[in-house]
């Protein structure tokens, strides 16, 4: 399969970046937040994870160290030596997997509500309900709702499960549950002095501030934290512009042009 239909590659500029989606997420369900990227000064490749989105039916390994192993093909195959990476959620764990696997060749990190490298601790009855998300669209309804505190319209809650079900595979989605949740690998990455972007929600009950700050930022020495106002999991939905806005700055400041 030729990764380089599986992602969606946008600008010409001379920064790259590449975009790992979340567990709900897919290479081209970032939502309103592309259409604010500066396409001059940077080039974005959103990459589907294995069983998500153009990778529908690909298969396994549904591991967070299978997406940092495509994240690296994509590069490779895009000629792009250096790079950034952005990651949502899930994919704030895998970006912190690619710099583990190849940390010469990663400019910045910026983690969108991230999962941590120290993976994330449930309960019982939290493991339970998330687990549930794989077979039952009110689970994962329940799930967005939840993350974003509980303050948005149904209407979105609505279309984003429909895009969730839609662009994966229940399989692939069940399995990542324990890859994101379940893959310490702090050891790997802590003290690495690479500039690092934390964005967290406010209404994030989850990936919020505070664990930013207990993981994040005790894992990087040159990692700063930006809590996003008005928004939850979900920034590049809820707030697109001013992420927008936060990263480019970011990245203008610890890339070369």
């Amino acid at each position: 399969m030729n990764m380089r239909h599986d992602a969606q590659v946008i600008g010409a500029g001379p920064r790259k970046v590449i975009c790992l989606h979340g567990w709900f997420g897919h290479a081209r369900g970032w939502g309103p937040l592309v259409q604010h990227l500066d396409q001059q000064a940077f080039s974005y490749a959103f990459m589907d994870q294995r069983g998500y989105g153009h990778r529908k039916g690909s298969g396994g390994p549904y591991t967070i160290e299978q997406i940092a192993h495509d994240a690296l093909a994509l590069a490779d195959q895009l000629g792009w030596e250096r790079f950034a990476l952005v990651g949502h959620s899930m994919g704030g764990a895998a970006i912190q997997m690619v710099l583990a696997d190849a940390p010469a060749r990663v400019q910045a990190l910026v983690g969108l509500t991230p999962v941590p490298a120290s993976g994330v601790p449930f309960d019982d009855a939290g493991w339970a309900f998330f687990s549930a998300a794989a077979q039952d669209a009110g689970t994962r309804r329940a799930i967005l709702d939840l993350t974003t505190g509980n303050r948005l319209t149904g209407v979105w809650l609505d279309h984003m499960v429909a895009q969730s079900l839609a662009h994966s595979d229940v399989e692939a989605f069940g399995a990542y549950l324990t890859a994101w949740a379940k893959t310490p690998f702090a050891e790997r990455i802590q003290g690495h002095p690479v500039p690092v972007l934390v964005v967290a929600g406010e209404h994030d009950p989850a990936l919020g501030a505070d664990t930013c700050k207990a993981t994040w930022l005790q894992h990087y020495p040159n990692a700063r934290l930006q809590v996003m106002a008005n928004a939850g999991h979900y920034p590049m939905d809820e707030t697109p512009i001013a992420l927008a806005s936060a990263m480019e700055a970011f990245l203008r400041e610890v890339m070369p042009g």
